[in-house]
C-alpha cells in the first residue's frame, strides 16, 4: 500500500513538473513576447521578467527587441541626368509592433525579404530625382532622410521602424567614372586655358596702363627740366649781364680762361690759328692788349 503511494506520488510530481516546466517561462531583457493559443492572440508581454501561460495550450513567440540591421545587396540607380550609379545601403529597425509583425512577415527572414524590395524602391525613387552633383554635395544628409522616410512609410505596415537608412557607398560604374573624370579634366583644363589668357590680357592692360603713365611722366618731368633750365639760364645769363657791366674787361678775361679750358682739355688737342689770332689775346698780355713791340 505504502508502495503504490508512493509511485502515485511520485507520478504526480512528475506530472507537476512537465505542467510547471510548460507553463512557466522567462522573458529576457532584450526580448519581447507573443502569447498564443491556438494560433490566435492572447497577449503581449514587453517587460522581462517570470511569466506564466496555460501548458500545452498556449505558446509563446520571441523577438527581439533590440535595434536589428539590415544590408540589402547594392544596386544600379539611374539619376535625374541620366547618369547610373551603384548604391550600397544599410538599413537600421526595429520591431515596433511585434503582433503586426506576426501577423505580416512572422519572422525577421521574412521581413528581410519585404525590405529588400521596398528600400530597392525607395532608393530608386528618391535618387531619380536629383542629380549627380547633388548626391555628392552636402544634400546627401536629406536624401538619405528621404528614403527613409518613404521605406518608413512602408515599413509600418510590418509592425517595424525604420531607425536610420545610410548610403555606405555610392560611386559610378568604371567606364562612366572614366568618361566623367575625362570631361571633368577637359572642362578643368578649358577653365585654366581661360584663366590664363584673362590674365595675359590684364597683364596687357596694366603693362600699357603703366607704359603710358610712365610716357607721361616723362615728358612731364621733361617740360619741367626745361623750364628749369631756361629758368637757370636766364638767371645766369643775367649775372653775367650784370657781371660784365660792372667790370667789362674782367667778365672778357673770365670767359676767355673758360674757353680756353675747354679748348685744351683734351691730350691730344691740336688748334690750327694765327698767334696773332684774338683768341690768344690773353697769351701775351694780361689786359688783352697787343703784346709789347707791336702796334
Amino acid at each position: 500500500m505504502n508502495k503504490n503511494k508512493l509511485t502515485i506520488l511520485g507520478i504526480v510530481i512528475i506530472v507537476l513538473g512537465i505542467v510547471a516546466f510548460n507553463s512557466i517561462f522567462t522573458v529576457h531583457q532584450t526580448k519581447q513576447v507573443l502569447v498564443l493559443q491556438f494560433g490566435e492572440w492572447k497577449r503581449t508581454i514587453r517587460e522581462p521578467g517570470l511569466n506564466f501561460k496555460l501548458p500545452f495550450l498556449q505558446n509563446i513567440v520571441e523577438y527581439d527587441r533590440r535595434i536589428l540591421s539590415f544590408d540589402p545587396p547594392a544596386e544600379t540607380v539611374i539619376l535625374s541626368d541620366q547618369k547610373r550609379m551603384i548604391v550600397d545601403a544599410f538599413v537600421r529597425y526595429q520591431i515596433d509592433d511585434p503582433l503586426k509583425f506576426y501577423k505580416t512577415v512572422r519572422s525577421e527572414a521574412g521581413v528581410l525579404s519585404r525590405l529588400n524590395g521596398v528600400v530597392d524602391s525607395s532608393l530608386r525613387r528618391t535618387l531619380g530625382n536629383v542629380t549627380l552633383l547633388t548626391v555628392l554635395s552636402d544634400e546627401r544628409i536629406k536624401i538619405m532622410a528621404n528614403i527613409q522616410k518613404g521605406v518608413n512609410e512602408v515599413a509600418q505596415r510590418f509592425g517595424i521602424n525604420i531607425v536610420d537608412v545610410r548610403l555606405r557607398r555610392a560611386d559610378l560604374p568604371d567606364q562612366a567614372a572614366q568618361a566623367i573624370y575625362a570631361r571633368m579634366r577637359s572642362e578643368r583644363e578649358r577653365e585654366a586655358r581661360e584663366a590664363r589668357a584673362q590674365g595675359f590680357e590684364k597683364a596687357q592692360q596694366i603693362r600699357s596702363s603703366a607704359d603710358r603713365e610712365r610716357t607721361v611722366l616723362l615728358a612731364e618731368a621733361e617740360k619741367q627740366s626745361e623750364i628749369t633750365r631756361g629758368v637757370g639760364d636766364k638767371t645766369a645769363i643775367k649775372i653775367y649781364a650784370d657781371a660784365y657791366g660792372l667790370d667789362p674787361d674782367f667778365y672778357s678775361f673770365y670767359r676767355s680762361m673758360q674757353a680756353y679750358r675747354k679748348a685744351f682739355e683734351g691730350d691730344d688737342t691740336t688748334m690750327v690759328l694765327s698767334p696773332d689770332s684774338e683768341f690768344f689775346r690773353y697769351f701775351g698780355n694780361l689786359s688783352g692788349g697787343p703784346k709789347p713791340g707791336r702796334k
